[in-house]
């Protein structure tokens, strides 16, 4: 049996590592007595399936270049919500490749059945921790902003843009000025 691992970090700063995952998948390659043709790692966001790796397992998938995805678990597989994520399961599933799950072993999508009424709970579980982790990060910005912490970069001119703390602004350059198109104007 030919078996790809797919493994994402959200971060690659360094302070997350995607070997822990790997190591772990290798293994229960092993177990299952499969040949590892290939592995797809991700730093990014689940919440995104725009994501290099991603894309391309997606695309192997649909050349049959392998007959089983390992994860480590649903959510390092995607964090998109339950339509998304069982869209992706049925893209893979259409061509005959199957899905394991390490981590929740109920998430076997190497026949059609109970896994996908599953995967469809555990998926919006997913969808809705990464909605509590962006309200958890936003609550410790304002946290830290109520207590006279500055945050992001400094306020001034870099790159031809002005900053300020929510962001850029693009300046206007003097030829939409000369031609009076103004800011909310067309």
């Amino acid at each position: 049996m030919k078996i790809a691992i797919y493994s994402r970090v959200s971060k690659d700063n360094g302070s997350q590592s995607p070997e822990n995952q790997l190591q772990a998948l290798r293994d229960y390659a092993n177990a299952l007595q499969g040949e590892i043709v290939d592995e797809y790692v991700d730093y990014a966001s689940g919440g995104n399936g725009d994501r290099k790796d991603f894309l391309r397992m997606l695309h192997d998938a649909e050349r049959r270049k392998f007959d089983l995805i390992l994860v480590w678990a649903l959510d390092r597989f995607s964090r998109e919500g339950m339509f998304n994520t069982l869209g992706y399961i049925k893209r893979i599933r259409r061509n005959k490749v199957g899905i394991k799950s390490l981590q929740e072993p109920m998430f076997d999508f190497t026949d059609d059945g109970l896994g996908e009424v599953l995967v469809a709970f555990y998926a919006w579980v997913a969808a809705q921790e990464r909605k509590r982790i962006i309200e958890r990060t936003k609550s410790g910005l304002q946290r830290a902003r109520s207590q006279g912490k500055k945050l992001g970069r400094p306020l001034g001119k870099k790159d031809g843009k002005v900053r300020r703390k929510s962001g850029y602004y693009r300046r206007w350059d003097r030829s939409r000025e000369k031609a009076g198109v103004l800011q909310g104007r067309r």
